[in-house]
């Protein structure tokens, strides 16, 4: 039987070596906001990363400055 994942860690690389995790609920949640929001405007402009564990915090990149992604599904239980 196959496993499901609980949740996605969306791990964004930036330009000098900054590293991001954030998470997000399902894959296709995951795809709208890359293809709605990191890819839909110009390159240079900043773009919200949403932070879910955080009430009130955000991330904010520039797209021009992302050099990587890499997609971790987790599973079991939340991890803190």
């Amino acid at each position: 039987m196959a496993r499901t994942p609980s949740r996605f860690a969306i791990h964004i690389f930036l330009a000098g070596g900054h590293h991001q995790v954030v998470h997000f609920a399902t894959l296709d949640a995951f795809q709208q906001w890359y293809g709605g929001v990191l890819n839909a405007g110009p390159a240079d402009t900043f773009v919200n990363v949403p932070i879910t564990e955080l009430q009130g915090e955000y991330l904010v990149i520039r797209p021009s400055r992302v050099v990587g992604i890499r997609v971790e599904p987790q599973y079991g239980a939340l991890e803190d």
